[in-house]
């Protein structure tokens, strides 16, 4: 991709990329598969961690165990020798560029990037080693003071940290690692600990890890976890509406009271369960799973604005939406993350959520995007609500989250399978503009444009990008930012000098090693296999070793990524070993790992597989 385009294919890779695909096929054919691996192997693809077709042993398997073999070279002339030795990335020119088109309808197989993948890999033995020494158990974690916390009254912990990292483990072919987390989850898991927890991110990060990790390797021990969580979770639906309350206490959840007719809820907290919870009906033939979920949809689809859009607040009494913020961040942002990705897990078999995903799409185009006068930067805004006398006026304020940066790759997903034209089956990589229906394209161009903008907010001094960056527009005040950010098109606000001549950091300013940027890297490359992505990345883990990495272990939360030295805050999130370090690693890994064909990524990027519903017939259409 130039500028937003589809280039042409260049029929000099033809040769050597179809005769290194003809071997590597001819390789993997003939090597010996151990049966005692199989039931594990029919999830997972045969260029594992372990390298191409060596199956690794099962989970409880006392066999010498080589995650990492040396890998096949770089083809002959590849464009990986132009990479600097600075930053191990190349200059974005057109010869970098990959053209995988002697079969349009077949994925595109690059070499696994052995040095950069290893480097990720020991990033996340850097980080899970010191909780495991200092907090084992603990549900968060404090790098700097190498204490964990937990989040019921009990004291004890419900796996949060754990269960959250232990999929990386396994993809990244961990086994010690892997081994603890596991004995753990074995002795110690319980969900009978008294203390209200959030329905939302105990459903994406404990339910959705148990479910991804059951997927991978077919242990029952995650299935019979999640069905106890599963269980004691439901009980947050049961409300008037079916609408899920935000809190639940696992100890008592069918006691569980709440004044739901007082209170609001969030479309991410309540449309971002629907993943987990059918794919847990659809593993133990549960219907009352999917049921409850489903019935969240129907009321959300029926209060949505005309334009498809939402707001960040709802009633729990009537699903009424309030008149707030309409944005893609913060309280919203997974919930347009699922409406593909429902229609994805499901086969594409319920045209229900697709309707519901175009129809947002054209809504953020035709309301939220936007473009800087200057540099051309392609950003979403939030449009707030103004209450007049009569009437609700909305007005445009031009800030982005960095967890807005999703949506980049999420367009860019939804443009290679919702967006096709009639007849195309499978997108080519990269796709071709005739490929796309309308619809389709402007996605694929948003979010390309998207990505490149996310990318610019890394342009700070530590290289990281900031929490919220606000976009200059003709109107902006002259002095509403730093002299240092004169160059830019967008500023961190409130990022200035104060009175008495000191630096201070605004909540905007700060980095809490999130995903979402390189969560779109590794879409983007996947589905064009263009280099200037992997070279992204890699700046971007650059910088987080650079700046978050603690050298006593783990890794801290940045407080404002635009001043030198830094000065960390006492945070590892569970999503960076989840989410960041897992993205990052397949990024670099062979494109045949956790195939984009077989499995959608839970908002946590927890991997369950795609799957033509059985014995559960789905009721929207």
């Amino acid at each position: 991709m130039i500028g937003g385009r589809v280039l042409s294919v260049r029929t000099r890779w033809l040769i050597p990329v179809g005769l290194g695909t003809f071997l590597l096929g001819v390789y993997v054919f003939t090597y010996p598969i151990d049966p005692s691996w199989s039931s594990i192997q029919q999830h997972i693809p045969s260029t594992w961690p372990f390298g191409p077709g060596r199956p690794g042993p099962p989970p409880d398997s006392n066999s010498d165990w080589n995650p990492h073999p040396p890998g096949p070279p770089p083809p002959p002339n590849s464009h990986w020798n132009s990479w600097t030795e600075k930053t191990g990335s190349a200059t974005a020119k057109e010869s970098d560029y990959i053209y995988p088109h002697q079969n349009p309808a077949s994925p595109l197989l690059v070499e696994v990037d052995e040095e950069k993948r290893n480097a990720v890999v020991d990033a996340f033995k850097h980080a899970w080693g010191h909780y495991e020494r200092k907090a084992m158990g603990s549900d968060e974690f404090h790098p700097i003071k190498g204490v964990g916390t937990n989040l019921t009254y009990s004291g004890a912990g419900i796996g949060y940290n754990i269960i959250d990292a232990i999929d990386t483990m396994y993809i990244m072919g961990l086994k010690t690692e892997y081994e603890t987390a596991r004995k753990w989850i074995k002795e110690h898991l319980s969900f009978r600990r008294k203390g209200s927890v959030s329905t939302f991110e105990t459903t994406i990060r404990v339910l959705g890890g148990l479910l991804s990790t059951y997927y991978l390797t077919s242990d029952q021990l995650y299935l019979k976890c999640a069905e106890d969580l599963g269980s004691r979770l439901i009980h947050a639906f049961d409300t008037p509406l079916g609408l899920p309350v935000s809190h639940i206490d696992l100890a008592n959840p069918a006691e569980w009271k709440d004044s739901w007719g007082n209170m609001k809820v969030c479309p991410a907290e309540i449309g971002t369960l629907q993943l987990e919870f059918r794919y847990l009906a659809q593993a133990t033939g549960n219907e009352t799973y999917w049921r409850k979920v489903e019935k969240v949809m129907e009321v959300i689809d029926r209060n949505t604005f005309s334009n498809g859009l939402v707001t960040g607040d709802l009633s729990l009494k009537d699903g009424s939406f309030f008149n707030t913020e309409i944005r893609l961040g913060g309280r919203v942002d997974s919930y347009y993350e699922y409406l593909l990705k429902q229609w994805l897990q499901t086969n594409r078999t319920e045209p229900f959520y697709d309707r519901m995903y175009s129809k947002a799409m054209a809504g953020i185009n035709d309301n939220l995007i936007q473009q800087t006068p200057n540099q051309k930067l392609t950003y979403t805004a939030e449009l707030i609500a103004k209450r007049g006398v009569k009437i609700v006026e909305w007005t445009l304020r031009h800030r982005q989250e960095h967890l807005t940066c999703f949506i980049a790759g999420s367009l860019m997903l939804g443009a290679t399978t919702s967006g096709l034209a009639p007849g195309v089956v499978k997108a080519s990589v990269p796709p071709r503009p005739e490929e796309f229906m309308a619809r389709g394209l402007r996605d694929w161009n948003t979010g390309t444009e998207l990505l490149e903008t996310c990318m610019k907010t890394h342009d700070t001094a530590t290289g990281l990008a900031a929490e919220i960056v606000t976009f200059k527009t003709e109107e902006s005040p002259p002095h509403a930012h730093g002299t240092d950010e004169e160059e830019r098109d967008w500023f961190i606000s409130g990022n200035h000098i104060n009175s008495k001549g000191a630096f201070w950091a605004p909540w905007d300013a700060h980095y809490l090693l999130r995903p979402e940027i390189v969560e779109s890297l590794f879409l983007a490359w996947r589905l064009t296999g263009d280099m200037r992505y992997r070279n992204y990345a890699w700046n971007v883990f650059q910088a987080i070793e650079k700046h978050c990495r603690l050298p006593e272990g783990g890794y801290a939360s940045v407080a404002n990524v635009d001043r030198l030295p830094v000065k960390h805050e006492d945070k590892q999130e569970t999503f960076f070993l989840s989410e960041t370090l897992k993205y990052l690693y397949l990024t670099f890994s062979d494109t045949s790992v956790l195939p984009l064909t077989d499995i959608v990524f839970n908002t946590e990027a927890h991997p369950l597989p795609v799957f033509t519903p059985s014995t559960i017939k789905p009721g929207l259409s």
